[in-house]
């Protein structure tokens, strides 16, 4: 298995034990999870913390108004903080996972 092949079951493993009963469309992840090319693999890079107000502006700012075009940054906060209560069980939050659940959340799939 290669490093992204182990990001990608990583990343499902997070949404199974982090996001029950969501329906994980394997496709999608697979489109994200490629679209944030090699910073899924440093330890740092390929997290995201919630608890750093610098990082959820990132998320906004690069990923949900720069890539997807959102002009709305309260909706984008909003979504932000959502994910992040959703997804407080976990220490180190998985890039992947987190930009999965946004595109899912905000329906940005078409985006792909």
């Amino acid at each position: 298995m290669g490093k992204f092949d182990e990001v990608v079951e990583k990343a499902k493993a997070h949404l199974a034990e982090h996001f029950a009963g969501h329906n994980v469309d394997e496709a999608m992840l697979l489109a994200v999870t490629k679209g944030l090319g090699p910073s899924i693999y440093g330890k740092d890079s390929g997290t995201v913390s919630c608890s750093q107000d610098s990082e959820k502006e990132t998320v906004k700012k690069s990923f949900l108004m720069k890539k997807h075009g959102l002009t709305d940054e309260a909706a984008c906060d909003k979504a932000i903080a959502e994910v992040c209560e959703q997804y407080k069980g976990a220490r180190m939050k998985s890039r992947p996972v987190f930009y999965y659940v946004l595109v899912k959340k905000l329906g940005l799939e078409k985006n792909y």
